[in-house]
């Protein structure tokens, strides 16, 4: 029997999420799209005349003012996309929008240049006037920038690029997403199972080890076929970060990603340090999984499957949602009533169809509610997936409504922290109804989960991600081969000699489509530690932990995000978080190894 996928035309309504916080139909965005040019104008209107603290303020309040419609305009075409890649209308509506984003980002490009043409007297005096008070933030960033700023004409030519140095980005997300076609792969009873990106991970999670190997081997089969492409998007990727860098008088791509929120490449190697210095605890990990699995080899194709043979617990979306709500109780009412009114609003789009772009995110506006697009499929881990994403929305949605919109988006660095937090205090909630060793050590292989490919994984992404962009600031050419090899080595580091590395693996690099933004990935590990002390905090001291956590979430981005976590009660300045966490990993295995010996 053949497992479908279904159409999205054939799937419930219920489940599809309602956009119209965003617009309330395709008339109204065509609309508003019309209007872009006349807000685009009146910013454009101040060309020349930033030199006065009345100009600027003027300007950074149409500037501010485009960029709501800008941004509502954006993420309804994105979301519209999202429900089926496929769809050529959602692709044309995509890449319209894309040409009037990037038309506007162009005629604004004199902005910067012309405000730090200001002498730095001038520049402090804008900044502290009580006429600019609520973009003090923002003029502050400016001014960080100033030696990375080139000239208008600069500037101008860079932007009328920006669309056309997406292109990498967006090729690979259309290969991955719509063209590339998988095998049906063979179960141990001969059953046909359809593969899919969406799908994929589900597949690796079944018990049955011959599906788990078949659809891992049709999966990699067909990037293995396109290695070539994906090499070469890649390439053009880090290219264009390493040439900008250059051009923009920074001393790495990886210096210019992190220089945005305050941070020192510190951060960054201090985290692959520190996971480095917790490799046994991973290979502890590897090892106990291959012994409960019980196989001789422990093979890629057996990194998800459950720890615990039988039959693994399955949730309808109904319940899913009761276990979210009872998990983040320790938030507070104000907290989880925002999040019923997610679950009864619209704001999710919840079961896969063809097509659908795969995992999970949330996005939204200043203007709108958030939404969140998830692939739900009765896991736990797909639950999980909806807590860790609802963190993301209410992120938002605090900040949204604490901070003016010039101050409300938060920082990358902070963007994990929120998701991580709900995870964990999931996880922690589902462990303390739950006693009974083979029940409790299923939550754990959960647990485990969340660390291996949140902290030691995401810690992996970015070190081939440091690595690449050094070889080619160095000159060296990024080759399939020496991409390649580079990972597999990576492999054997972070998983040990236990794990078999299979051929396929090598080119797993290729199916990351962070990579496409770079020197993010490090942030979800960085996030997670982070997350890790909250939560830790939340469940010991209650509600001041929590009050000073939502605050947290509140100031969105209106202060550099180390200061903003400092305020919540985690130094990421030190290794101290990323120590604790890791702790935190081995103590879950050793709990593991202990109840493994109960069954």
């Amino acid at each position: 029997m053949s497992e479908r996928i279904p159409e999205r035309k054939d799937t419930d309504p219920r489940w599809h999420w309602d956009l119209s916080s965003l617009y309330a139909s395709e008339e109204a965005f065509e609309e508003d799209l019309k209007q872009v040019p006349a807000y685009l104008q009146k910013a454009v209107s101040y060309q020349g005349r930033l030199h006065t603290v009345e100009n600027i303020h003027a300007y950074l309040e149409a500037e501010t003012e485009l960029e709501r419609h800008l941004s509502s305009l954006f993420c309804y075409a994105s979301l519209r996309q999202s429900e089926d890649t496929r769809d050529s209308r959602a692709q044309e509506r995509y890449s319209r929008t894309m040409a009037v984003y990037v038309q506007a980002v162009s005629a604004l490009s004199f902005a910067e240049p012309e405000i730090l043409a200001n002498t730095p007297e001038q520049l402090k005096q804008f900044q502290q006037d009580p006429l600019n008070a609520d973009y003090s933030f923002v003029l502050e960033r400016l001014i960080r920038r100033q030696p990375h700023v080139l000239s208008a004409a600069e500037e101008n030519l860079l932007a009328r690029f920006s669309e056309v140095l997406q292109a990498p980005g967006e090729t690979a997300d259309k290969l991955m997403d719509a063209d590339l076609v998988f095998e049906p792969a063979l179960d141990s009873q001969e059953n046909s199972h359809e593969v899919s990106q969406a799908a994929y991970i589900l597949l690796q999670m079944s018990p049955d080890r011959t599906l788990r190997r078949n659809s891992f081997a049709s999966l990699y089969k067909s990037y293995a076929q396109h290695i070539h492409t994906l090499t070469s998007t890649y390439d053009a990727n880090v290219k264009e970060a390493v040439t900008e860098a250059s051009v923009r008088h920074y001393g790495s791509s990886r210096e210019m990603a992190m220089a945005a929120d305050n941070l020192s490449l510190s951060v960054y190697d201090t985290l692959i340090d520190s996971v480095h210095a917790h490799m046994d605890a991973m290979y502890d990990y590897v090892r106990l999984r291959r012994q409960l699995l019980g196989v001789e080899e422990l093979h890629y194709y057996d990194l998800y499957a459950p720890l615990v043979s039988g039959p693994q617990p399955t949730y309808t979306y109904e319940e899913a949602q009761q276990l979210i709500l009872k998990a983040l109780a320790p938030l507070g009412k104000d907290y989880t009533d925002v999040v019923r009114q997610a679950f009864n609003s619209g704001w999710i789009d919840v079961y896969p169809n063809l097509g659908k772009t795969g995992g999970a995110y949330s996005s939204g506006t200043y203007d709108s509610n958030p939404y969140i697009l998830t692939n739900f499929t009765g896991t736990l881990d797909s639950v999980s997936a909806i807590a860790h994403e609802m963190g993301h929305s209410m992120h938002s949605w605090l900040a949204n409504h604490a901070q003016q919109p010039q101050n409300a988006d938060y920082s990358l660095f902070v963007a994990e922290v929120a998701s991580t937090v709900n995870e964990n205090l999931l996880i922690e909630s589902l462990l303390e109804e739950e006693h009974e060793p083979r029940q409790r050590l299923r939550l754990l292989n959960q647990y485990l989960e969340n660390f291996k490919g949140t902290v030691y994984r995401q810690t992996m992404f970015a070190e081939f991600e440091k690595e690449a962009h050094a070889r080619v600031e160095s000159g060296q050419a990024l080759t399939s081969d020496s991409l390649n090899e580079l990972y597999d080595g990576l492999i054997a580091l972070y998983f040990g000699k236990e794990l078999v590395r299979d051929p396929e693996v090598c080119v797993e690099w290729a199916r990351i489509p962070h990579f496409y933004r770079p020197f993010y990935v490090y942030v979800y590990a960085t996030g997670y530690c982070a997350a890790v002390a909250l939560s830790e905090a939340i469940r010991r001291e209650g509600e001041p932990a929590a009050r000073r956590y939502k605050e947290f979430l509140a100031m969105g981005g209106s202060a550099w995000p180390l200061e903003e976590l400092r305020h919540a009660g985690v130094d990421l300045s030190t290794p101290a978080p990323v120590e604790a966490a890791l702790e935190k990993f081995a103590a879950i295995v050793r709990e593991a190894e202990e109840l493994s010996r109960q069954l």
